[in-house]
């Protein structure tokens, strides 16, 4: 058990003291948590096998899981990566710093500890005021995935962290709540096209926009344990409450519907029961246990908040959340990736259906 010290910073108002602080426990081999702009981060020194280890140990993750690899500079990347095309250059321009990650073909610096043996590194410039200065102050690349028990739903403020984490990193900087909510679009620059291997913040229109060109990987749309993953993300069940999530899709008035009748029918089951409703559909599910996750027109909202739910839910004890579909344009793409892993069920509604004939 180690003795994790948890520590405030604004970052409107950096306490360097802290920062240096933090910079030393890297350097010397230990595992410091800071939020990102998407979410809270597990970092330790990129270069040190040992200190990377302390990662997959503190998450319990599969060692066949890459992580990303943080810089603080373009520059950087070049310590990192070759064949380094142009399009990467024209992406970092447009969406670096940010919540975008890419995949490169790596330089022997990087080991197979962190890329999972693949000749591939993910790396990534956030625009986190406490990140940029964490990953300064140490001058190293810092490896750093979700900050969270493997499987479970990410962090989105420092309780998360807590709840998961205490006793196993050497400190954790509380940073406040994260704006994304939602892990960084990974995006593979190694072949002719782009192809998004996570969706996130930066959506497929977004890539498209600036390169011409950008696909999704097959993995998105089909889930198959058989991958051997490039990316964070993409071979195992992720974001999983303790509770099991059912995922509705089809038409608001149909989800509506269901999952009227299917809370009332799993409720005389005696299951606790959650709806996972939206601002538009919150006024529909009467006299119901509910959490509202944000409104469909403004889906940062829901980003946002979505990991936070899930584990409010948890904190009730709930055995079944019945969840709704959102648009899959543009961010709407990240949020459904997210709940399709998490949950263990989706239910496709067809127009004219009713709960008996969807049954």
């Amino acid at each position: 058990m180690i003795d994790t010290k948890i520590v405030k910073v604004d970052p409107d108002n950096i306490d360097y003291n802290i920062i240096q602080e933090a910079a030393e426990i890297i350097n010397r081999g230990g595992v410091v948590v800071f939020p990102t702009e998407t979410v809270y981060g597990i970092g330790a020194d990129a270069l040190n096998d040992e200190a990377v280890d302390k990662i997959f140990k503190a998450k319990g993750r599969p060692q066949d899981n890459p992580l990303i690899v943080h810089i603080a500079d373009y520059s950087e990347l070049y310590n990192l990566a070759s064949d380094i095309p142009e399009n990467v250059r024209i992406l970092a321009d447009e969406f670096w710093p940010g919540p975008l990650t890419m995949i490169l073909n790596k330089k022997v610096v990087l080991s197979d500890k962190i890329t999972a043996g693949l000749k591939t590194a993910a790396i990534r410039f956030p625009v986190n005021k406490i990140a940029l200065a964490l990953i300064r102050e140490s001058g190293k690349p810092i490896a750093a995935p979700s900050a969270n028990t493997s499987g479970k739903p990410s962090p989105t403020e420092a309780g998360h962290v807590i709840e998961d984490l205490m006793g196993k990193v050497d400190m954790i900087i509380d940073g406040g709540s994260t704006d994304i909510g939602l892990e960084s679009t990974v995006v593979d620059m190694t072949g002719d096209v782009p192809m998004i291997l996570r969706p996130g913040n930066v959506t497929q229109e977004d890539i498209a926009g600036v390169l011409g060109k950008c696909d999704y990987d097959p993995s998105i749309i089909k889930s198959d344990e058989k991958i051997i993953p490039k990316s964070p993300g993409q071979k195992y069940r992720h974001y999983s409450p303790k509770a099991r999530v059912i995922l509705y899709k089809g038409s608001i008035e149909n989800i509506v519907e269901r999952v009227n009748y299917d809370y009332n029918k799993f409720s005389s089951e005696g299951y606790r029961v959650g709806i996972m409703s939206t601002t538009q559909t919150e006024k529909y599910y009467t006299e119901k246990l509910k959490i509202t996750v944000g409104d469909r027109t403004k889906l940062l909202t829901i980003s946002s908040n979505l990991f936070k739910v899930l584990r409010e839910f948890d904190h009730m004890d709930i055995d079944l959340i019945l969840a709704e579909q959102v648009d899959e344009r543009g961010l709407g793409k990240a949020i459904m990736n997210r709940l399709g892993k998490a949950s263990s069920q989706t239910i496709i509604l067809r127009k004219g259906d009713t709960p008996l004939k969807q049954g």
